[in-house]
């Protein structure tokens, strides 16, 4: 016997950085947000999500209209913090989740490293493991992985670009020195 197939759903909203994708689906009896596409260069999220879930139909309700709402006024300055009750971190492998809701303590205005994580969640070699949990972390901006840098305090990568990442990271009041590298000071342990 087949298990019903899930009606994946997606919210898209207009940002500063183009457009942003919110899929989503019924689980539980509530909404869940599967993955938060953005854009990036010229590949949008909507040309993402339209190659990677093409089964996906736009349909929103309250709760990711909420989310999606949050996620515009972000990336327009405004200070938002996220509640993860709605993110499906279910999805997450157990690393991933303990490495993305270290990464959602980080305040604005702050940064940590992919090595200082590490050794927060316990793995004090996993540094890179850290890394590539970020680079596919399905809620970028809800957990705003642009906060994880380096060690020697350059940006590292981003979903949304280098470029993304640094200009989030100075909205955010994040100072860096002459040569491109975060001040070490706005480091978060």
């Amino acid at each position: 016997m087949r298990k019903p197939q899930v009606q994946r759903s997606y919210c898209l909203r207009e940002t500063p950085y183009g457009p942003a994708a919110i899929l989503w689906s019924i689980h539980r009896d509530r909404p869940g947000i599967l993955r938060i596409l953005i854009s990036r260069g010229r590949v949008t999220a909507l040309r993402r999500l339209e190659g990677l879930f093409p089964d996906a139909v736009p349909s929103s309700c309250a709760e990711v209209d909420l989310i999606a709402d949050g996620i515009s006024a972000f990336l327009t300055g405004e200070e938002i913090v996220f509640s993860l009750d709605i993110a499906r971190m279910d999805l997450c492998s157990p690393f991933q989740e303990r490495v993305l809701r270290a990464e959602h303590a980080i305040p604005r205005g702050r940064v940590s490293t992919y090595q200082r994580i590490a050794r927060h969640i316990g793995s004090p070699r996993g540094a890179r493991a850290v890394g590539f949990a970020l680079a596919t972390n399905p809620f970028p901006i809800m957990i705003p992985c642009h906060r994880a840098v380096r060690s020697d305090g350059t940006l590292g990568g981003y979903q949304g670009g280098l470029k993304m990442k640094r200009s989030l990271l100075e909205m955010e009041g994040v100072p860096f020195t002459a040569s491109d590298r975060v001040v070490t000071e706005a480091f978060f342990s």
